[in-house]
């Protein structure tokens, strides 16, 4: 699995970095990021409610 963040609809409100920040953090625009390459896989399903939860939807699996 891996995810991408959108930065035109991110709306820096922290969720997925705060949720899994095994994947997610913030970029030097204050906005959210995904790791790049593969999402360990401990932590898929805390990236899944991170997708789900997104107020936005910038963030999706590719």
């Amino acid at each position: 699995m891996r995810v991408t963040v959108d930065q035109d609809l991110c709306v820096s409100c922290g969720f997925c970095v705060d949720n899994c920040p095994e994947v997610f953090s913030w970029n030097d625009e204050g906005k959210s990021q995904a790791i790049a390459g593969e999402v360990p896989e401990d932590v898929e399903e805390a990236t899944r409610e991170c997708i789900e939860g997104c107020p936005t939807e910038a963030i999706k699996e590719i």
